[in-house]
């Protein structure tokens, strides 16, 4: 694993950035372009909202990999952090604009659709991560930054419920999604910080960001 672990450190974490600003823009193109089928616009909104919760699964993933599996991913969390967000914004924008394109229908449909509801609940939590993910914040907020990071907690799960409570009928993959994050979180219940005293301190901005 260490030599896994070194490699991993000559990864430019903005290749992170790149990558899904590119999807993100090909998948756009493709909906524009008649690539999507007769749903582009649902199709589209689905796929940049179930890249989010993956990538948000994998920003709770972070510690628990580092912790019992030894694979050190700090150095991508707050890109996978950040990138989870423009996600979340992109597939909310193509919700609220391409899709309902009414204020509105879109107040009505938060009000009115508990899938909806929940899914906004988690993207109002996620909001001031995304604008604290910064080393001014983590400056600026002290120790009630890492506090503040913590709101990734519920908001997964509330994400994961939304995810649940949109699909139609019975599916697996939902449920699963649900309950990796209960699990992810669960892992937190049982650790305790830990620092080999031979090992350099992490970066401050980096330890707690994302989960």
């Amino acid at each position: 694993m260490d030599r896994v672990n070194a490699a991993l450190r000559r990864v430019p974490p903005g290749l992170i950035y790149m990558g899904a600003t590119l999807w993100a823009g090909w998948m756009f193109w493709r909906g524009v372009a008649g690539r999507l089928g007769p749903e582009p616009v649902e199709v589209l909104e689905h796929a940049y909202g179930d890249l989010a919760l993956k990538l948000l699964v994998l920003g709770l993933a972070v510690t628990p990999l580092r912790r019992f599996v030894g694979l050190n991913l700090m150095t991508f969390r707050r890109a996978i952090g950040v990138t989870t967000f423009f996600l979340v914004l992109a597939h909310l924008a193509v919700w609220a604009v391409l899709d309902v394109q009414s204020l509105d229908r879109v107040w009505a449909d938060i009000v009115k659709r508990p899938y909806v509801t929940v899914g906004m609940a988690a993207f109002v939590l996620l909001l001031p991560l995304a604008l604290t993910s910064n080393s001014w914040s983590v400056r600026r907020l002290g120790p009630a930054w890492r506090q503040l990071h913590k709101l990734v907690y519920p908001a997964a799960i509330l994400a994961a419920l939304h995810f649940l409570w949109l699909v139609k009928g019975f599916q697996l993959e939902p449920i699963l999604w649900l309950v990796a994050i209960l699990a992810l979180l669960a892992t937190r219940l049982r650790m305790k910080p830990r620092v080999a005293a031979d090992s350099p301190a992490p970066a401050k901005d980096s330890i707690q960001s994302w989960g």
